[in-house]
Parts: C-alpha cells; sequence; structure tokens
C-alpha cells in the first residue's frame, strides 16, 4: 500500500534523525528543542520568534533573514527555512527572499514557491506585509505612511495587552519639531492661540477620504481575497487627502501616551486642548475613514506655516 503523502513538517520529523543541512531558520513560537542542537552541533541557527496570527510582525525580519539566506546560500551551505506546518511562516520568509533577491513582484515570487511547494499560504496578515514590502521596493522606507501605520498597529496591539508602551516601540515617539534641530522642516503646524510648533509636515500621516485601513481588517477571510487580487485596482481613480482631521504620528511633547491607551492632546505650552489620541479605538474621520491608532489634531486649532522659524526651543 503506497504511503499516505504528508503535507506538514513538525518538530517530530527531526527525531528522523541528523539532516544534511548545515544553517536552520526556525519561524516558530518556540526555538528548536535542544537535543536537536546536540545532534547537530555544528548546525548554525537563526531563531525567529513569530507565531502564525495574522496581527504577528515578520515584515520587521525580513532584511536580517535575506542576510542569512543570501551569505548561507554564496557559501554553497544547504539552509532549511522552517516553521511548525511549513505553509504560511516560512513561505513568506522565502517569498520575501525571492522578491528582493530577483526584483520579483509578490506574485510571481509567490507563485514560484507555490510550483515548488503547492499547499504553502501565507495568513492575510503576512500577506499584506510582503505587499507593503514590494511597495517600499523590498526594503524597509521608514518614511512611507503604510508602514508608519503598520508599526503603530503592532504597537498597538502591545498596548491593548500591557496598557504601557513596550520599550522596544520608542522610537514610534518622534522628537519634539518645536526643538532646534541642524535642519529645521520648512513646514510646521502651530498652536492657534500661542504659535508653538506642534508638528512638521514629514509627521503627519495622510489618508484619503473612504480609506479603509488594510491593517484593522487582516484577520478576515475577505481581506485575504482581497490581498490576492491584482494590485492594480488599487490605483485606478486618484483622489485628494483628506483635510477634515490632521492625523499625526505620536511625537515627545505628548507625555500620556506612553502609559493610557487614549486621552486628550494639549498645547504643551497654553493647554489648549488641540486633538486626541486612541491607541485602540482609534478616531472615525467625518470622511468616513477609521483610522487606529490614532493621534489627531483639530484643524481648526492649528495653523500651517512655511516659514522656516523652527529654529526655537520652546516649552
Amino acid at each position: 500500500m503506497a504511503q499516505k503523502e504528508t503535507t506538514n513538517l513538525i518538530r517530530e520529523d527531526f527525531d528522523a534523525g541528523p539532516s544534511s543541512y548545515d544553517e536552520i531558520i526556525p519561524v516558530d513560537s518556540c526555538p528548536l528543542p535542544r537535543k536537536i542542537q546536540g545532534l547537530l552541533p555544528n548546525l548554525i541557527v537563526k531563531y525567529i520568534q513569530v507565531t502564525d496570527m495574522p496581527r504577528e510582525d515578520l515584515l520587521t525580519h525580513f532584511e536580517d533573514s535575506y542576510e542569512f539566506i543570501d551569505h548561507s546560500l554564496q557559501q554553497n551551505e544547504k539552509i532549511l527555512v522552517h516553521c511548525y506546518f511549513g505553509i504560511s511562516r516560512s513561505a513568506t520568509i522565502v517569498i520575501a527572499y525571492l522578491m528582493k533577491k530577483y526584483k520579483k513582484s509578490f506574485y510571481d515570487a509567490f507563485e514560484a514557491v507555490k510550483e515548488k511547494r503547492r499547499f504553502v499560504g501565507p495568513n492575510a496578515g503576512f500577506l499584506a506585509q510582503l505587499k507593503l514590502y514590494e511597495e517600499m521596493g523590498f526594503g524597509v522606507d521608514n518614511t512611507n505612511v503604510q508602514f508608519k501605520m503598520y508599526k503603530l498597529q503592532i504597537a498597538g496591539d502591545k498596548m491593548r495587552k500591557a496598557k504601557i508602551l513596550p520599550q522596544n516601540c520608542a522610537d514610534l515617539i518622534k522628537s519634539d519639531p518645536a526643538l532646534a534641530t541642524v535642519h529645521p522642516e520648512p513646514t510646521v503646524y502651530r498652536c492657534k492661540k500661542c504659535r508653538r510648533i506642534i508638528a512638521s509636515a514629514s509627521n503627519v500621516l495622510p489618508h484619503m477620504p473612504n480609506e479603509r485601513q488594510i491593517w484593522r481588517h487582516i484577520s478576515t477571510r475577505k481581506a485575504s481575497r482581497e490581498l490576492l487580487e491584482p494590485l492594480q485596482k488599487r490605483e485606478q481613480q486618484p483622489a485628494e487627502f483628506c483635510t477634515k482631521i490632521l492625523f499625526v504620528e505620536p511625537l515627545a511633547w505628548m507625555p500620556d501616551i506612553t502609559h493610557n491607551v487614549e486621552g486628550k492632546l494639549n498645547c504643551p505650552k497654553c493647554n489648549t486642548k488641540l486633538g486626541s489620541f486612541s491607541w485602540i479605538a482609534g478616531s472615525q474621520c467625518p470622511c468616513g475613514s477609521k483610522i487606529a491608532p490614532a493621534f489627531y489634531l483639530v484643524p481648526s486649532k492649528v495653523d500651517w506655516s512655511n516659514a522656516v522659524q523652527n529654529v526655537q526651543v520652546t516649552v
């Protein structure tokens, strides 16, 4: 009787004996068992601790994984990218590698992996991360608005659980734009009452009217189907950015945002209320867009200025 074909590689499969792999990337909730390391003392391991959930972050591991895989292949080493089922997490890392190495689109790289392992299927969150990776030119662009929102969403999930911003998310809080800088930005927003600089143009997170924020819907089956649709559908009718609410990055002058899930944003100089913030619930713009997490300023409370005057220090 023919042996039944198996589609899953699980931890117990290693009990069959040492393999000829030189390096391995386990992408799992727990590292390789110690006995594996004992059987293969020369095995080089790069462990990525990630569960197979749509809101898990693999995107920030793409660059390190690429370097690890590429160096291994250049040395003619044999490398295994492994996760519990061999369907979602490991496939995502390999797809990202092919995209960067051969400048392939997400779809082409996905199909290339499916040709070798037909049952691969990254979850909706990983699909969205791969498409963002392509949008950023197969790298990490810290100025990309969608990448900023992606990182805020990760931090928002952590705030939901811990009610405090973890130290590893501290880089999300940008410096106070009112402080003196070597290269001040020419475009700033000021408190209408006291003229204190509140935000720079680069701090603004623009959005379209009725925009559907992908990171809020990645847990749905519909999201998975939409993410696998052709990319060109998305950019057929250009629209102007909404100006009804001014969403910005978290800034250093917002003292309560690291230990409160929501609250008011008051001018640090005159204490006038300028807006609000919410890590979890977000905010509904009058245009119909729902942004979460949200740090917003009411346009009527601030003035836009294009004069290079932000070389001052205010408190």
